[in-house]
């Protein structure tokens, strides 16, 4: 898999819009791109950090000793 995404490409790679994922990086949930010469890019192993650290998701297992 390519690890360089495109705006619409990082997006679509964490499950929202692109209005929504320009949100996310301007409130710095999401990491800024790199720069390519001209061209942003998106790192995908930033991508999947920032998006473990966004809030919700988490199911607790339950444990038997706590029956």
């Amino acid at each position: 898999e390519r690890r360089g995404l495109s705006r619409g490409e990082a997006a679509d790679y964490i499950g929202v819009g692109v209005s929504k994922f320009d949100a996310l990086v301007a409130d710095s949930r999401m990491p800024m791109p790199k720069r390519i010469d001209g061209r942003r890019v998106w790192d995908r192993r930033q991508l999947d950090l920032a998006f473990d650290l966004l809030e919700g998701g988490v199911v607790a297992e339950a444990n038997p000793w706590d029956a």
